[in-house]
């Protein structure tokens, strides 16, 4: 899309360039553009894309900017609805015109004056617009208002064709990292986009980006030509280009003699990379710090010029964001996962308390009472009614035991293991259908999966069995655990109550499932509603150990053993 823009030159074209961006990074049905007119009060312009031609007949005349457009114009703050009709400045729509509920409006800025307003409306598959749809609108307004900004400034020059070029890059490829904004928070592939993308949007040699760790800069990703070994190696902060950079929230030159002296003795000099001229532009999110982007030697000049770095600064403002996403969602992991484990140490320390050690108190005051009596006919009588409480707390711990860690699991193997599960959550009185075909259990394979693997297949079972008795009040269950084609297919679904997968769990079961996938570099989707049961399907990829655990066995045997 981006060569369509160049090719004509044509403002035009950098509007519809927008608007095409703008429906598909937040998946609006429809997307408008409207261009304020001299007066800035009301709009002279609007383009829509989505509305075919008989509708846009149909409707007549394009808004001027009256009622909900009107607060946008006169705010020029984003404005975000899940429900258009009932804001209070809603003017209604005209006869013919598409319902349309959800909105998310956002400026467009030129040069720092009020351009227009980019707006979307319905948002496909969901309520509403989110707030990651919403900075993803931002993002790509300003890069907007630069597009318009060459387009109107350099209608019919050589200059024009070469800053635009840049700057309709630099839109595309801030479009690729508010892509990984709202559906990845992998820090290192982020790092690796915002690499390669910086790379090629300012033509550098090399580009490193240089993250913060404490006092230190380590070297987290880079692009380009580097020195071997370079990357995940880190040096001290103090003296370098990136502390300046951090310290003034300002971009620096290695043109400048002492940032030529930093680079060369504390930096990415010093480690073995040479470079003529460079960028250092820091990464910066709220007045957080990051990090910095080093850009070194432009590969067509030599020299990065005022633009390279306008383009660059514009650039690591939205991979800052990306970077401060993907830590707080590691933040928010590693919180939760705390979270979660205390909550599973309090639940068992309450379960020994509340079952074993009073059920144990009892005993001991009932045996003390009969000793103290010295008749040996309640003697007789504790003892068996002691035998009868030592046998239900046995096994009871063993419950326990098992749910901690089940030893068929590891004398048996994964499937013996899993069939033994459904038949306990059977034998509390639920309706439970079993499938399950693994390669090794049914002698199409020479070895067991993957210890780790079968514990985590094992593991979602579990907690996806246990979410549905315990908080969805299932009466039928249907597991599925097949293996075909190196891959292991995991779907638990039950008729329960349900959940809204947005509100907030405390919970560690789902969290539990989701980061156990996520280790093994697998894909989990777990779909709910209230009232309409959970289903939660996996995909892992197969790992297997060499033939050194059981020989296969017949289907007779596992359900003998089971």
């Amino acid at each position: 899309m981006a060569r369509t823009v160049l090719e004509q030159l044509d403002l035009e074209l950098v509007l519809e360039r927008v608007l095409e961006a703008a429906r598909e990074l937040t998946g609006a049905q429809y997307a408008a553009l409207g261009v304020l007119d001299e007066s800035r009060t009301q709009l002279g312009r609007f383009m829509a894309l989505g509305i075919d031609e008989p509708t846009s007949r149909l409707i007549g005349a394009h808004p001027t900017g009256r009622g909900v457009l009107g607060e946008l114009i006169r705010t020029q703050e984003p404005l975000r609805i899940d429900d258009v009709g009932s804001h209070p400045y809603s003017y209604g729509f005209p006869v013919g015109h598409p319902p349309m509920r959800s909105f998310l409006g956002v400026p467009i800025l030129v040069d720092g004056q009020p351009f227009g307003n980019l707006y979307l409306t319905e948002k496909l598959d969901a309520e509403g617009f989110t707030a990651d749809d919403e900075q993803a609108a931002m993002l790509l307004a300003d890069f907007a208002g630069l597009a318009i900004d060459h387009a109107r400034r350099y209608a019919s020059s050589e200059t024009q064709r070469l800053d635009l070029e840049r700057t309709v890059a630099a839109l595309d490829a801030t479009i690729q990292i508010a892509r990984a904004l709202g559906g990845q928070t992998n820090l290192q592939a982020i790092l690796a986009l915002v690499a390669k993308r910086g790379r090629a949007l300012v033509s550098a040699r090399s580009l490193v980006i240089e993250l913060l760790s404490d006092e230190e800069l380590q070297f987290a990703a880079g692009a380009g030509e580097l020195p071997p070994g370079l990357l995940g190696t880190t040096v001290p902060l103090a003296n370098t280009v990136a502390s300046a950079a951090l310290r003034s929230r300002r971009s620096q030159h290695l043109r400048d003699r002492l940032n030529r002296a930093r680079f060369d003795q504390y930096g990415l000099g010093s480690l073995g990379l040479a470079a003529e001229d460079g960028l250092v532009v820091p990464l910066v999110f709220r007045d957080r710090p990051y990090g910095v982007i080093v850009a070194l030697d432009h590969l067509e000049d030599g020299e990065f010029t005022p633009e390279h770095q306008r383009l660059l600064e514009a650039f690591a403002a939205s991979a800052a964001i990306a970077v401060a996403t993907a830590w707080s969602a590691a933040d928010e992991r590693r919180r939760q996962g705390l979270a979660a484990a205390e909550a599973e140490r309090s639940r068992w320390a309450r379960e020994l308390h509340d079952d074993t050690l009073q059920a144990l108190g009892n005993l001991r005051l009932m045996l003390s009472g009969a000793r103290r009596s010295q008749d040996p006919e309640a003697m007789a009588t504790a003892i068996g009614r002691a035998l009868d409480q030592l046998e239900n707390d046995i096994a009871g711990l063993r419950a326990l035991i098992t749910e901690l860690r089940p030893a068929a699991l590891d004398a048996l193997g994964l499937e013996p293991a899993l069939l033994a599960l459904v038949d306990r959550v059977r034998a509390a009185g639920l309706e439970v259908d079993a499938n399950v075909e693994l390669a090794f259990e049914h002698g199409r394979a020479d070895g067991r999966l993957d210890g780790e693997l079968e514990t985590s297949v094992y593991r979602i079972v579990q907690e996806s069995l246990t979410n549905a008795v315990r908080h969805g009040e299932a009466t039928r269950i249907i597991v599925e655990v097949i293996e075909d084609d190196c891959r292991i297919a995991i779907k638990v679904r039950d008729d329960g109550s349900g959940f809204d997968p947005i509100a907030e769990t405390k919970g560690f079961g789902l969290l539990g499932i989701r980061e156990r996938v996520e280790l093994l570099q697998g894909e989990v989707e777990i779909s709910s509603a209230l009232g309409q049961g959970t289903t939660v399907t996996a995909a892992l990829p197969g790992r297997r150990h060499p033939a050194q655990y059981l020989p296969p066995r017949s289907a007779a045997s596992r359900r003998e053993t089971a």
